[in-house]
Parts: C-alpha cells; structure tokens; sequence
C-alpha cells in the first residue's frame, strides 16, 4: 500500500515493513497475491509485484518481527538473569566460593553499571589486554585493536570508559544510546575513543546482543530502499543508523528528536578531526556493528561529506552480514577507491552471520571488498567469497560437523599451545557442543576473531596490497 510514509524524494524505489499493522490473516494474504502494495503492512510503489520466493521472505521477516515484539520483555528478563548469575559466579569466585559465601552471609551482589559488570558476550571472552607483541607498526595493529573495540562495545558505559583509559591507556570520547528513529527508543550503542600516539580516532558499533529483541528485529528487518545511483540498502540496518521517518537521510537531523547514530558520531568527528590535522578515523563493528560500520560512510557519501571520506584511515568488520545488492557495491567499491579507505571484512571459519542475508535470486544481497577469511587453525587468506557463501548447503555438512569436533577439542588444548591468555570458559565451550549442530553459531563468538588478529599471520595483508603500497608497508614494519 503505497503511502507519505517513505519520502520519495529520497528514495522513490523501496519496500518498508510494518510489522505493527500486521494482523495473521492479513500477513498470511501475501503469499496468495504477487501485488505486494495491496498489503497494509508494506509501505511500497504501486503496481510492484513480487515473486512467491520473495513474499515468503517477506512472510517470515514479519512474524520473525512480530514474533520478537511479543517476546521481547521476558527475553530481555532472561537475559538479564542470566547475566546476573554469570557476574554473581565471576564476583564471589567461583560456585563454591558463592556457597561458602552464602553460608557465611558475605555474597558479593554484582553492580550492573560497574566497571567490573560484563554481558553475555563479555562472559564468553573476559580478556581485556590489547596483545602486547602487536605494536603499532605490525600490520596487524589495526585489525587487532579494531576488534578488541568491537568485543567492548558490548560493556555497559562504565566498563568500556575503564578499559579505555587504564588498561588501552587511550582518550575515552564518550560511550552511547542513539535513537532508532522507527523502533521508537535508544536501541542503537557506540563509542569513541582516540590514540592520540597514533593520532587515529576509532568509532566501534555494539552488535547484536543475544537477548535483545530489538537488535534482532533490524537484524532480520529486510526492508529496503534504493539510493540514488547507489543500489538497494537493508533497511533494518539503515534504520538502526539513523534513518529518518518520513524523510529518509536529510543533511541535517531535525532539532526536535533524540540524535540518532549517523548524525551525532559525524558531528563528534568533524569536531576532533578539525583540532588535528594529521589525525584520521577507523570505523568497526561485529556483526550487526559491522553492517553498521560499513554503511556509515556510504550515507558519508551520498550527503558528499568529501572531508570527512578523506579522513577516513580504514573499515574493520568482524562476523559482518550483507547489508546490500551488487550495485551498492559497485557504488562503495568506488568510494573506497576514490578516497583510498581500507576495507577489510574478516570472516572466521563457518560463522553463520557474514552468509546472511542470502546472496541469491531471491533476496539478492552482495558482499563486496575484501574478505580475510580465517579457518579453524586461524590461517587467514584473501579470498572473493567465504566458503559455502549461502551456510545451508548440503556438501558443507561433513565439512562442519568435522570441524566443530575439532573446535571442541581445541578449546581443551588451546592455552597449552598458544598460551594462557586463549583458555577458553565453560560458557564458550557449550557454545562450542551447539557447534556439533549448527556450526555457525559458535564460530560467530567474537573469542575466534579476535585469536585469529593475533595468532594468524600479518603476511596476509601483504597480498592485498599493490607493490608501492607493500614497499611502504615493509619500511614501516623496519
């Protein structure tokens, strides 16, 4: 049902999911009828109409949404309790030491907004120390501390402000809440923080919380809308960044809503890039922030924000989704290449997300620059497209059930080999029997990603480069 909610002006091709004005009959009707604008609960064109491959996607986007909605108060309770007892066990030592606590009346009650509080994903991987034998010349520093950003987005404010400054011994510019501008509330995170011995800027996007319903709405939102001359664009993710309702991407957000992630981190930039002109900016981001991180300076572009593009050092994603189709891509390759940013996209063994949403007929979405992808023995290589590209085909079942035996038994011998700093907890190790079922959940951990920066060969950058490039690489290394 076309509508004034999407502003032609900004896009005049798009398909917008409203999973609110979906009731069951009238979502069901969808997979009987090819006009898809006759549904209340999708906001599009008139007269498009969409194969029946396409409108099951749509089907299952809207009841996954809904389903969420519905969900989201107990899960979010859940999690919190679970989050609890993980921090009650951290806090009194262990469950014996919280029995003997318990009998002597001196438990340690955790404090959720304290510096020594950690999520779900922080309780899979408690390390904390950037690698100490990666230094700032290594060709790994970025991808190394890039992802160690990435694992602490997940802290509450207190606990990433702490390892910023006593542990990274870096400037901490501020950890944040954005509003999501269609989901109505602040469910978008990020912070900031700055090396000023390096003189580098890194802008690190909170992914996709297990138990937060509202993240894994935009994560399987697949609305879309084409920019001009730019592709088609996942619009959960859009949203999350800072999609304006009604009016798309104006220059300027309106005075009288809460600041929304685009538009508040490009003023922050613009501030501290003007006091320093030698300094630059990394973006990064795990999973659902990785999609984030990647479309931040597509959105840079199209407002023609050459400045900001040119200060842009580089783009690390760890676990990234496909976030548009192949002309998108076309149109990012390009701004990458005009302002000469760095985009590498690590993908770890068979993590399920970076194969998500599909690259087929269907849906359509296309990964583009460059993927290092990691196998299980965190040897990384350069390569067009991670293997299995889609996860569910059939051949690649040995292959993954293989595999997540040997990640098992890795998890026991791990710090034996590699040292002490890679035990593995008895959390990341039931991930690791669900990986006997479904190999791509574990993979997804950010623990892998951020063993495979430090333990997987810096050579691999080299192949990416051109000859001048690698030339400058290596002195810099000396």
């Amino acid at each position: 049902m076309a509508s004034s909610t999407c502003n032609n002006s900004f896009s005049s091709n798009y398909m917008l999911l409203k999973p609110e004005e979906a009731g069951f009959v009238e979502l069901t009707k969808i997979l009987f009828s090819s006009d898809i604008a006759k549904r209340k609960f999708v906001d599009c064109p008139e007269g498009i109409e969409e194969p029946f491959g396409r409108r099951w996607v749509i089907f299952v986007s809207v009841l996954a949404q809904k389903l969420l909605q519905a969900v989201a108060q107990p899960l979010a309770a859940f999690g919190s309790g679970v989050e609890h007892w993980l921090n009650l066990l951290s806090a009194n030592g262990g469950f014996f030491r919280l029995l003997l606590n318990s009998l002597k009346g001196k438990v340690i009650q955790p404090d959720i907004t304290s510096a020594n509080f950690l999520s779900f994903i922080g309780n899979i991987d408690k390390r904390v120390e950037l690698d100490s034998k990666i230094g700032n010349k290594d060709r790994r520093y970025y991808s190394a501390l890039a992802v160690m950003a990435a694992k602490a987005s997940y802290e509450n404010h207190t606990y990433i402000e702490t390892i910023v400054k006593d542990h990274w011994k870096m400037d901490y510019l501020g950890s944040y809440d954005f509003w999501n501008d269609y989901q109505e509330k602040a469910t978008t995170q990020a912070f900031i923080m700055e090396d000023k011995r390096d003189d580098i800027i890194i802008v690190a996007f909170r992914g996709t919380e297990p138990f937060d319903a509202d993240a894994w709405s935009s994560d399987v939102d697949i609305s879309w809308y084409e920019l001009p001359g730019a592709g088609r664009i996942h619009g959960g993710f859009m949203k999350a960044l800072g999609l304006q309702k009604s009016q798309g991407w104006p220059t300027e957000q309106a005075d009288n809503k809460p600041e929304a992630a685009y538009y508040a981190i490009r003023k922050l930039l613009k501030e501290r890039l003007q006091k320093n002109d030698k300094a630059k900016f990394i973006l990064t981001g795990h999973s659902l922030g990785g999609a984030l991180a990647v479309l931040f300076p597509a959105v840079l572009a199209l407002h023609e924000e050459s400045w900001l593009l040119g200060r842009l050092q580089g783009i690390y994603t760890y676990g990234q989704p496909r976030v548009g189709d192949e002309k998108f891509g076309e149109c990012m390759k390009r701004t990458i290449e005009k302002h000469g940013i760095d985009y590498y996209r690590f993908v770890y063994s068979y993590d399920m997300v970076p194969r998500l949403p599909y690259d087929d007929s269907t849906l359509m979405f296309k990964h583009f620059g460059t993927c290092i992808y990691y196998n299980s023995s965190y040897e990384g290589k350069v390569v067009d497209e991670e293997p299995d590209k889609n996860y569910f085909n059939v051949i690649w079942i040995i292959p993954k059930i293989a595999n997540a035996c040997w990640e098992l038994i890795r998890s026991f011998t791990i710090s034996y080999t590699k040292g002490p700093e890679y035990k593995e907890g008895g959390l990341l190790r039931m991930f690791r029997v669900i990986g006997l079922l479904t190999a791509g959940v574990p993979a997804h951990c950010p623990q892998d990603y951020v063993n495979a920066t430090r333990l997987g060969s810096s050579d691999v950058f080299l192949s990416i480069l051109g000859s001048n490039d690698r030339e400058k690489l290596l002195l810099k290394k000396e």
